[in-house]
């Protein structure tokens, strides 16, 4: 505002009416800058040639810049592998670097066990599919697994290669935060967080789950206002991601579909949080368990075939529910020791 060329009885009045930013003018219709400042018509109009002059002389960005890649780096949108190249393949490439990339889906679908694998793709450089960074995990319902990330970080590091291993030394570069109360979630969100990208420590943020804080938080009568906490939590989410090139994921739980479909396919369990929430929502994956089973491993024994049942593991289905960049589409996959995998 500072640097606007303007008479400074006007920009002194500007002030005074607390209208500090260059949106919050554009925001407001003449008559109501006439009514908040008690400017006249021609100073108005003043104003507003000063802040749109401004605001063009900002960079601009154009589809080509982006396709190009001529623009600044915070405009790059990259794709954050998933450590599966099947899982990759049926993601395009991966997940977005920008935006908000849900993971919904019911309990012991492998949400978490597919954001911590993530936590550790996160770190490889640009050009292996990461994003060369570190990750923060906001916990709110459960303990974080930690002895189920040390078993992810040494069969990633197995497939780094020492060399590579001991480079990234991936488990000192995720940061776990456990709030159990929405205080809480937004001092780590508006103060812990931004210290930690002004150091340039993290470019992924996981939050598992975002339901658990928003249910527990607010009755059944104060939807209006879990309604404006979203909307501010999502905007907040936005910003960071947008203006520091940030993925977000958030975890989200799922409740029964109170209006069903006949629709062949149809599920009977949606997303929580609702519409307010699904608007904020880049891409959404639904996650869930299957009634198949797979062995993953088989052995022989006098030149029969077995199987062991003890080591069978849960068939799981993910789906693409919406995306910006993807069709609506359906694979599969397992969790075992070594993590998330898809299968062909």
């Amino acid at each position: 505002m500072d640097d606007l060329e303007i008479n400074p009885r006007i920009l002194s009045a500007v002030k005074k009416a607390r209208l500090r930013t260059f949106t919050s003018i554009l925001h407001l219709s003449a008559s109501d800058l006439e009514r908040h400042t008690g400017l006249s018509s021609s100073d108005i109009k003043l104003l507003l040639t000063a802040v749109s002059k401004e605001v063009y002389k900002k960079s601009r960005l154009t589809a080509l810049d982006l396709y190009q890649g001529s623009c600044p780096t915070t405009a790059h949108l990259l794709k954050l592998r998933t450590g599966c190249d099947i899982l990759d393949e049926f993601l395009g490439g991966g997940i977005l670097s920008q935006g908000i990339t849900e993971v919904a889906g019911e309990s012991a679908a492998g949400k978490t066990q597919f954001c911590m694998q993530l936590c550790l793709t996160a770190q490889l450089p640009e050009d292996s599919g990461g994003l060369n960074g570190g990750a923060v995990y906001i916990c709110t319902e459960d303990a974080f697994p930690s002895k189920r990330l040390q078993q992810l970080i040494t069969v990633f590091n197995k497939r780094q290669g020492p060399i590579m291993a001991n480079k990234l030394a991936v488990g000192d570069h995720i940061f776990v935060e456990h709030v159990s109360e929405m205080d809480q979630l937004w001092y780590c969100i508006d103060q812990r967080l931004p210290l930690l990208i002004a150091k340039g420590l993290v470019k992924l943020i996981v939050i598992d789950s975002l339901a658990a804080l928003f249910r527990s938080e607010f009755d059944s009568g104060e939807m209006f206002s879990r309604a404006k906490q979203l909307q501010r939590f999502g905007g907040r989410l936005h910003a960071l991601s947008l203006k520091h090139n940030i993925a977000v994921v958030c975890v989200n739980q799922v409740t029964a579909n109170m209006r069903p479909s006949s629709a062949p396919g149809t599920s009977n369990m949606i997303p929580a949080l609702g519409l307010t929430w699904s608007n904020f929502v880049n891409t959404r994956l639904m996650l869930k368990r299957t009634n198949y089973q797979l062995a993953p491993s088989r052995g022989k024994e006098n030149n029969t075939e077995t199987v062991n049942e003890q080591y069978m593991v849960a068939v799981r289905s993910m789906e693409i529910v919406f995306a910006p960049h993807l069709p609506n589409r359906l694979t599969y996959y397992v969790v075992d020791a070594d993590g998330v995998k898809g299968l062909r």
